[in-house]
């Protein structure tokens, strides 16, 4: 029989505000029914997590609160009538708990975690079996705790919702986790994907993960131009809308006849306004792109084993080091910041 430990780290806010952020001992509880305890490996952040951590991104949180909601790690205890897991195991957390599987589900339903649930930025928790899936057997801590969030929010946008299929366009905005998820995940389906990024050496990064373009925003603002010349007027059939305000009238411009604009991003700015004659005529289908279900995310986990996904991180760093890591996370990064088990 495993012996837990009496107690556990974990980061905690006292209020709003990066400043409030404090590394603390608490007590670790033994599993009830239906929980598991688990060991955590890595927790990969999301630009959400700060927002959150800032200034609550909308959500009401009650502190002290934990952030975060992306976690890898390994099962060490087991409650009664747990059967989808056993001790050794190898998990992610699902980042909508109470969100098994359909086409959606109200938030007040089932709101998600790292807020206003509680996050996962503990070196362990004891939470419900159900919120958990199994890890891909192919990828490390580090990166597997990279798909709850980024990774199935590409994967919902182009293949559980979007239907992506072998010979469609694909234009990618941006180089951070969810857009270099879409380049592979697009590559890897038979796609051509376009990137639209304001850096030529992350155009260059991109185009060794499999994407095909460039266009430095910079060079040409007016990047849907350049997007219908390389489809020959065609458009994109999917295109993975990051920004916000105005870049959406480009990126109206630039889809194909009936294609797809998945929202996924406010970066530009969270509000944005389109020509209503514009969007009947391209026939476009404008969605909302917010994370997916828990089985959504076991199908992701298939098929990063099968097509060999390596996601990308930019930098790791040690458990005690998260104010530094999200320090990184503001600045920008290509791919992702992982906060690992270790110690500095």
């Amino acid at each position: 029989m495993n012996t837990l430990p009496l107690s556990t780290e974990r980061w905690e806010l006292a209020a709003y505000g990066f400043d409030q952020l404090a590394l603390r001992e608490v007590p670790l509880p033994a599993p009830q029914a239906g929980q598991i305890v688990i060991e955590m490996e890595a927790v990969s952040l999301n630009y959400r997590d700060a927002e959150v951590a800032d200034n609550g991104m909308g959500a009401t949180l009650e502190f002290p609160f934990t952030p975060a909601s992306d976690l890898a790690g390994r099962v060490i205890a087991v409650g009664q009538g747990v059967n989808r897991f056993a001790v050794g195991d190898r998990v992610l957390s699902a980042f909508i708990p109470g969100w098994r599987d359909g086409a959606s589900l109200p938030w007040a339903v089932a709101p998600a975690r790292g807020g206003p649930l509680p996050g996962v930025l503990a070196r362990h928790v004891v939470e419900p079996a159900d919120w958990y899936v199994h890890a891909p057997h192919s990828l490390g801590a580090q990166e597997a705790s990279t798909l709850p969030v980024a990774g199935l929010t590409a994967w919902m946008a182009l293949v559980e919702t979007g239907q992506l299929h072998a010979g469609q366009t694909v234009v990618v905005q941006g180089t951070g986790g969810v857009s270099l998820f879409a380049v592979q995940l697009a590559a890897a389906h038979g796609a051509r994907v376009i990137v639209v990024s304001g850096s030529d050496d992350k155009i260059a990064r991109a185009i060794a993960l499999g994407a095909s373009h460039g266009i430095n925003r910079n060079v040409t603002p007016d990047w849907e131009q350049q997007v219908l010349a390389l489809t020959g007027g065609r458009g994109a059939e999917h295109i993975l809308e990051m920004a916000g305000g105005q870049n959406v009238e480009r990126s109206l411009r630039a889809v194909a006849q009936g294609g797809r604009i998945a929202v996924i991003g406010l970066l530009e700015d969270d509000r944005f306004s389109l020509s209503v004659m514009a969007l009947v005529a391209s026939r476009a289908t404008i969605t909302g792109i917010a994370v997916g279900p828990r089985r959504a995310l076991e199908d992701l986990v298939r098929a990063v084993d099968l097509l060999k996904i390596r996601p990308v991180i930019e930098t790791s760093y040690a458990f005690d080091q998260l104010p530094q890591a999200f320090a990184h996370l503001q600045r920008g990064a290509f791919g992702k910041i992982v906060v690992a088990a270790g110690h500095a």
